[in-house]
């Protein structure tokens, strides 16, 4: 845990911060660029990148006077450049400057390149000591234990930008390490809480595609309804916070007000409480160690009425067990979790699987790196990479068979 900042790792309220938002395109992006908008003063933009909205970097590159821009997709250097013709906004394109800029020097860095392209730009960040707020899940789930090595090595300070994260960072600060029982981590439900397992299998993409609390991609909501994305973000603490599986909990809690809680060894529990606005934990992160004002709506407890809570449903989603077992066999099966779920909703919104069939695809996948004696500890990107790519192969292999079961 010693990646986790402490207060220490301060800089002085009148300096201005030099930022980098790796993925300033995408829906976190937006978040905080909108959050760099409203205090102009404070910040200063060092470098953005975007996959390949091309249009949308260099109207942002514009508006905020990025010193560098890089596009991922090296076919749009050309428009990219012509698009900022007249400007002093340095230019690049492809995976390496993607890469450079995480190197750039600036004080903070948003790690929101989603997928394992994102792993190496956010290195780049920490290898340098940044400030990173880390709101890319592969950064954790596939390379967990050197990139948290990594990071203390380098002095880097790694910020939890998600809601989750987030919550339990700030309420870990009520205690010491020695005195933690465990953390819980706080889930919607999503769309299918309430629902038989054998509706769930047969859900449409847009019944999964319904959140009842929040606004987000295709993908991650998706997760949402499988509950797979709170597998991912038990495996993130454990990595995060240096937990043991045994000492992370999930509880369902349908109102999405209480985002994260900790329980210490007096039996005192400390929740971190909001609006859900993702607007809220990058905030917290831009500002830290200080607080910035947020623009998110002021919580009115009296008008929720009710806050309620739930055990989670293992066999209504089964994807969060599977987080669980991976991260409990670790050298690599978290990564492959990962991987073969990205493929699993992949083939679901193309129509190739039912709904039901993500989390068997996934379990299918984890069986076959385990039989086949793959498990090895990852010391690197590049290790981590190659068996997110082996993972994917696997899974696309399996998927034919997967889709002609039934559940």
């Amino acid at each position: 845990m010693s990646a986790v900042p402490l207060r220490n790792n301060r800089l002085a309220a009148s300096d201005i911060r030099s930022v980098t938002v790796l993925g300033a395109t995408g829906s976190i992006g937006d978040s905080t660029m909108d959050l760099l908008r409203a205090s102009p003063e404070r910040y200063r933009v060092e470098a953005l990148t975007a996959n390949g909205n091309v249009e949308a970097l260099a109207k942002l590159a514009k508006e905020f006077n990025a010193r560098f821009v890089a596009i991922a997709d090296s076919s749009k250097l050309g428009e990219l450049k012509a698009l900022l013709a007249g400007t002093s906004t340095e230019c690049g394109a492809g995976e390496s400057a993607v890469i450079e800029a995480g190197a750039r020097p600036a004080d903070w860095v948003m790690a929101a390149v989603s997928g394992a392209a994102g792993l190496k730009p956010a290195l780049a960040a920490v290898d340098r000591g940044a400030h990173v707020a880390l709101a890319n899940k592969e950064c954790l789930v596939c390379a967990g234990d050197f990139f948290m090595q990594r990071a203390a090595k380098a002095g880097a300070c790694i910020l939890p930008a998600d809601s989750e994260h987030n919550a339990l960072f700030q309420a870990l600060a009520s205690g010491n390490r020695d005195e933690l029982v465990r953390v819980i981590i706080t889930a919607s439900g999503g769309p299918f809480r309430t629902w038989k397992p054998a509706d769930i299998e047969q859900a449409t993409l847009e019944q999964a595609l319904k959140h009842p609390n929040w606004s987000m991609g295709q993908k991650i909501t998706i997760d949402s309804a499988s509950m797979m994305n709170k597998g991912l973000e038990v495996i993130e603490a454990s990595y995060l916070f240096a937990l043991s599986p045994d000492e992370i909990d999930v509880l369902v809690h349908p109102q999405s007000i209480i985002h994260g809680m900790v329980e210490f060894s007096d039996r005192s529990v400390m929740a971190q409480l909001g609006s859900p606005d993702m607007r809220t934990p990058i905030a917290h992160c831009l500002g830290w160690p200080d607080r910035i004002k947020g623009p998110a709506a002021k919580l009115d407890l009296a008008k929720i009425g009710q806050l309620t809570f739930e055990a989670p449903d293992f066999e209504r989603f089964p994807g969060l067990r599977l987080a669980y077992d991976s991260l409990r066999t670790g050298k690599g099966a978290t990564t492959v979790y990962n991987a073969a779920n990205e493929v699993a909703v992949a083939a679901f919104i193309a129509g190739k699987i039912r709904f039901g069939a993500i989390a068997r695809l996934v379990e299918a996948t984890l069986d076959d790196w385990i039989r086949g004696g793959n498990q090895a500890p990852l010391t690197s990107a590049d290790d981590a990479i190659s068996v997110d790519h082996v993972a994917r192969n696997r899974a696309a292999a399996l998927l034919p068979q997967i889709a002609l079961k039934a559940s």
